[in-house]
C-alpha cells in the first residue's frame, strides 16, 4: 500500500511511528530557573556527533501551563541546560510513569519513586541507578514543521556511567538491557548483541 501523510492514512492507527522503529529513548531531566526537577521520557531521540559529542530530542506536543511546549523545552530555555538518562528495561516501569502529564509544580522523580541527584557540570537532577547519565548543555531549539514541534540540539559535556557497565574497558550494553521504542504502545529490549567488520577493516 502507499499513502500521503498530508491526506491521511488508511489504517486505524498512524503506522509511522512502528515504521521507524527502533528508536532509544532520552529520558529528559531538567530544573527550572525556581529549582523544580522536571523528568520526562522522548522517543524522538538520538546521538548526532562524535566531536564534540552532541546529542537531540524533539517535543512533539504542548501542555496548558507552557508556552506552545512542555516542560522539558521550557525549561530549557529558561536555563540553558538538560540532562539525558539511559533507560533500562528494568526501569520500564518508572519510565512509563513520568511519561504522566503532570503540572509544572508537580515532580516526576517523587511520582516514580526516583532518586534525583545532581548533576556535576551543570545545574540539574539526574536519575540514580540508571546505566547511563548524559549532562548537556544546550546548543540550539530549532522549532520545526508542525504546531508545537521542537528540536533540542545539546552538547554532552558531562558522561556518567555505571560502574559494572564497563566491562573489559567497554560501556557494555548487554549488562542492562536498553529499552527501545516502538510503534503504538510497543517497546522492545536489547537482547541480542553481535559485531559486523565494516568493509574497509
Amino acid at each position: 500500500m502507499f499513502y500521503q501523510p498530508k491526506d491521511g492514512h488508511p489504517l486505524p492507527h498512524n503506522p509511522f511511528n512502528a515504521i521507524v522503529s527502533p528508536r532509544p529513548i532520552g529520558w529528559i531531566s531538567t530544573r527550572d530557573g525556581e529549582g523544580r526537577n522536571n523528568l520526562a521520557p522522548y522517543s524522538f531521540f538520538n546521538a548526532v556527533s562524535y566531536v564534540p559529542p552532541q546529542v537531540m530530542f524533539a517535543s512533539t506536543s504542548a501542555k496548558d501551563d507552557q508556552d506552545n511546549t512542555k516542560d522539558s523545552v521550557a525549561n530549557i530555555r529558561e536555563t540553558g541546560v538538560f540532562c539525558v538518562n539511559i533507560v533500562e528495561a528494568a526501569m520500564r516501569n518508572e519510565m512509563n510513569a513520568t511519561s504522566a502529564p503532570l503540572g509544572k509544580d508537580e515532580d516526576e522523580f517523587a511520582r516514580a519513586g526516583l532518586t534525583a541527584l545532581d548533576c556535576e557540570t551543570i545545574n540539574c537532577a539526574r536519575v540514580d541507578g540508571v546505566p547511563a547519565s548524559l549532562e548537556c548543555k544546550m546548543t540550539q531549539i530549532v522549532k520545526i514543521e508542525g504546531e508545537s514541534n521542537y528540536v533540542v540540539f545539546g552538547e554532552v559535556i558531562g558522561v556518567h556511567m555505571r560502574d559494572n557497565t564497563i566491562v573489559n574497558g567497554r560501556f557494555d550494553v548487554s549488562t542492562f538491557q536498553p529499552l527501545s521504542r516502538l510503534g503504538y504502545r510497543d517497546y522492545s529490549v536489547v537482547e541480542n548483541v553481535f559485531e559486523l567488520d565494516r568493509p574497509d577493516d
